[in-house]
């Protein structure tokens, strides 16, 4: 790894997460700030300019864009799509709450416009989230229809798609591993197989895997929050590389930058809502990595 620690690129965030290369930049959201950012990094992964995009009313977390460059987030508890227009103005994209069962969470956009949501099964922010009840993949089409596209998942969270888009890619957090499916030409996904079980950090039960990228080597890099730490693992479940965060809580990566070899990774000293509402703990962190990033996002 080129880079031993992460440096600090933002700061004084509430809670960032499901960050996206897109276009050039580096996009985020704040869930608990109610904000949508944008941040330009050079090739060394220095910040060269940083933009709050948008103001949310709800609390955003998933990120996407549709084939006309029109970005889409997800509202987490009212399980619903968004649009923004050029005026900074919201407009609703597709009401999933007929179908989620709990708080909507990561997405992933093909570059049809068709969004992959991770319904997380139990309202993440109740004091006593059901986690039994189980979770699902939603298939949201370009047109707004929702339907269910995977279900009976344990906490599905990150989604990311490969190269060619044939691939899904998503993190089972309440099954400590990441689920691979085929995605056909209509949109569907079949073939659903374990990707890898994620090996837990020492004298913990399980590394449940949160916001997830994918590299040109086929391996994924996962945040574990439990565990502090972010990890690259291969097909199988090699364990390759870890990144500790000791005393602040990795929940999401993305491979970004010109050549994609910045590994960004949201953190914040705590991950309960009530807790990263007394302090803006919430930061984007940068290392430089080997393997370039691949696929979405």
């Amino acid at each position: 790894m080129a880079d031993s620690e992460p440096k600090v690129l933002i700061d004084g965030l509430v809670f960032g997460e499901d960050p996206r290369w897109h276009d050039g930049a580096l996009w985020f959201s704040d869930i608990h700030g109610q904000q949508i950012h944008r941040a330009e990094i050079d090739g060394a992964g220095e910040l060269k300019r940083h933009d709050v995009i948008a103001n949310v009313a709800e609390a955003p977390s998933g990120l996407g864009w549709l084939p006309d460059g029109t970005l889409i987030v997800v509202a987490m508890e009212s399980q619903k799509l968004f649009r923004l227009d050029g005026s900074g103005a919201f407009h609703l994209h597709a009401d999933c709450s007929h179908l989620a069962r709990g708080s909507l969470n990561d997405m992933i956009v093909r570059s049809d416009g068709t969004a992959y949501v991770g319904d997380m099964g139990s309202r993440i922010f109740s004091e006593h989230p059901d986690h039994s009840v189980p979770g699902q993949t939603l298939r949201v089409s370009p047109d707004g229809t929702v339907s269910c596209a995977a279900d009976n998942l344990k906490s599905p969270n990150g989604h990311v798609l490969s190269d060619d888009e044939s691939v899904l890619y998503v993190a089972e957090s309440g099954g400590g591993r990441v689920l691979a499916f085929d995605v056909q030409p209509d949109g569907t996904i079949t073939g659903q197989r374990v990707f890898a079980d994620l090996p837990p950090a020492a004298d913990l039960p399980i590394a449940p895997p949160d916001g997830i990228c994918l590299d040109a080597e086929g391996a994924i890099w996962a945040a574990d929050p439990i565990g502090r730490r972010v990890i690259r693992v291969r097909a199988g479940g090699e364990l390759t590389q870890v990144v500790e965060f000791s005393g602040r809580v990795p929940v999401a990566v993305v491979l970004a930058g010109p050549d994609r070899r910045t590994l960004i990774a949201c953190v914040a000293e705590h991950w309960k809502r009530d807790e990263v509402l007394k302090a803006r703990t919430g930061q984007i962190v940068a290392l430089t990595v080997d393997v370039p990033g691949a696929g979405k996002p």
